[in-house]
């Protein structure tokens, strides 16, 4: 292995041996996996609605919908193919938080369902969910100031 004495050479080498990643495919797989996902729920939606259901009703059924979907894809391994190849655009919806809730909990199940699925459930979606809900604290303080 060659001497790396300078930045210069650093650089160089990283850039030699780094993939290139190709931006815009992966920004239109994001786009249009993503836009898929929120199709599939308007969808369901105006399902519900065409069905006499209340738009507060309908929304929920969206939800939980999407989350039962991801999880069952997840469950077969299926999402995270979807993930690679979408990448943000298919973990921004909420089916992205389902994911983020359902893998390690199929991961850490040979632990027991206590200290395994129970225990690391949330490890992925947890600090999402505090810094989340502290940034709407955060928000919400300044927003009633001012």
């Amino acid at each position: 292995m060659e001497q790396i004495n300078t930045q210069k050479q650093y650089d160089k080498l990283v850039k030699e041996k780094s993939p290139n990643s190709p931006i815009l495919k992966d920004c239109f797989n994001a786009f249009w996996v993503g836009g898929l996902i929120c199709t599939i729920g308007q969808i369901i939606l105006d399902f519900c609605l065409f069905n006499g259901m209340e738009q507060s009703l309908a929304s929920t059924v969206v939800s939980i919908s999407l989350i039962a979907i991801s999880a069952f894809l997840t469950s077969i391994n299926v999402f995270n193919r979807i993930g690679k190849f979408a990448g943000a655009g298919s973990l921004v919806p909420i089916t992205g938080f389902a994911n983020s809730i359902v893998s390690p909990a199929i991961e850490y199940k040979s632990e027991g369902y206590v200290m395994g699925v129970g225990g690391k459930m949330f490890t992925v979606a947890g600090p999402v969910l505090v810094f989340g809900i502290s940034t709407s604290i955060i928000v919400g303080i300044i927003a009633s100031i001012f």
